[in-house]
């Protein structure tokens, strides 16, 4: 397996588990168990970013383009409304 392989499955595997704890964390009714998962989230949203970095910097991610003001407004609409 080549480099840009294990690096787009890692950060596949990192989103999952991301959406693992926002599950996990919504679902628990226990506070201190919500902090637990919370600063596990926050830790890999962090090392999810920096090998994004990593991964955009070599060419092995190409993230989609940047929105301009006018779609960040429509989009925003769009979910207040939701």
């Amino acid at each position: 397996m080549d480099e840009k392989t294990m690096v787009n499955d890692i950060l596949e595997e990192t989103k999952a588990k991301l959406l693992f704890y926002q599950i996990a964390i919504s679902e628990s009714e226990n506070m201190e168990l919500r902090q637990t998962l919370k600063q596990l989230r926050d830790n890999l949203e962090s090392f999810q970013y920096e090998l994004f970095k990593v991964a955009s910097a070599k060419g092995y991610y190409t993230a989609s383009s940047v929105a301009n003001a006018k779609e960040i407004q429509a989009v925003k609409k769009e979910l207040e409304n939701a």
